[in-house]
């Protein structure tokens, strides 16, 4: 999606778009913002996304993952072992979270101009 048509938020989200011109340039590791935009020149920098996607996502994340072991416990009763496929549930669901958690933060920040409060002298 490269043109002048900006991408829709679920479309930037998940698929790491620009917030501006919609190509896939947001990111320039697994979770690592790109610092700009190498087809339109965006400066991805200036939005601040924080710790934001990370509060929610400790929540989300053990919410999944502790219910899921608890299913997992009561319905088969499998050996303690078993569990351990938790870790890298959990980690993944982390990971692929964070993507999309920053994603949408800067497609919001862009889209409605948001910025750090600054006083006026």
């Amino acid at each position: 999606m490269t043109g002048a048509e900006p991408p829709t938020l679920a479309a930037a989200a998940l698929r790491g778009l620009c917030p501006q011109c919609g190509s896939r340039t947001l990111f320039a590791g697994w979770v690592k913002l790109a610092g700009r935009c190498r087809a339109c020149g965006l400066d991805i920098s200036v939005f601040n996304v924080g710790d934001g996607p990370a509060a929610f996502l400790i929540l989300i994340v053990g919410a999944i993952v502790t219910v899921g072991a608890l299913w997992l416990d009561a319905a088969a009763a499998p050996p303690w072992w078993v569990h351990l496929l938790w870790i890298p549930v959990g980690i993944g669901l982390t990971l692929a979270g964070l993507r999309i958690g920053k994603a949408a933060l800067v497609f919001q920040e862009f889209r409605y101009r948001a910025g750090e409060g600054r006083l006026r002298k």
